[in-house]
């Protein structure tokens, strides 16, 4: 697919690919910063079933983590496919750190509200 676009949502919270005039995918964090250096949590990453195949997932990760990067901030890796695709890209090792507890019970937090809505 050549037409996909990808944009950061600020707002939302993700990184999104576009096509076909709507959201088929999504690259989901949430901020953290424990008071030593600001950190996005990716905590759920998938691509509409129908566009399945392609490589969008891993564009968008491409897209994301590079952006993360650039904005000096630290990838915590709590999404499987995240994970996966930094095992695989060691380029992005330098800046990525490990969850720990207080970054899942920041996230479970964070998401609680959402999943009573």
């Amino acid at each position: 697919m050549t037409d996909a676009t990808f944009r950061h949502n600020v707002d939302r919270e993700r990184f999104e690919v576009l096509a076909d005039g709507g959201v088929i995918g999504k690259a989901a964090y949430k901020t953290y910063d424990d008071g030593g250096s600001p950190q996005r949590i990716f905590y759920h990453t998938v691509i509409n079933e129908e566009y399945g195949g392609q490589g969008l997932a891993g564009r968008l990760a491409q897209v994301a983590l590079s952006e993360t990067v650039s904005e000096g901030l630290r990838i915590v890796p709590v999404c499987p496919f995240i994970q996966a695709f930094l095992t695989k890209h060691p380029e992005y090792a330098a800046n990525t750190t490990s969850p720990t507890p207080a970054h899942l019970d920041y996230l479970n937090a964070a998401l609680a509200p959402a999943a009573k809505a």
